[in-house]
């Protein structure tokens, strides 16, 4: 059995942002994905100001305040946090 490599482009983020219900990231090749917050149930919880306090990985994001840690991988493919 061979893997099927799949070149899925560059998944460093550059933008987030949240709205009422949704988190967008924009990544690096211009992409935006959008997923819904309610799959992230401590984005879902926190406030604006931890929210808003994230530290942009390589291939992910990670809101310290929250202990959140969110792959972009995962985001592609539409698992849930």
């Amino acid at each position: 059995m061979t893997t099927l490599e799949i070149d899925v482009g560059d998944l460093e983020p550059q933008k987030v942002e949240f709205t009422k219900t949704e988190l967008v990231v924009t990544l690096a090749d211009g992409r935006k994905i959008a997923t819904p917050l309610q799959w992230y149930p401590r984005l879902k919880g926190a406030s604006a100001k931890q929210r808003a306090n994230f530290e942009i990985m390589p291939m992910g994001i990670h809101w310290p305040d929250l202990d959140e840690d969110l792959s972009i991988a995962f985001m592609l493919k539409g698992r849930r946090g």
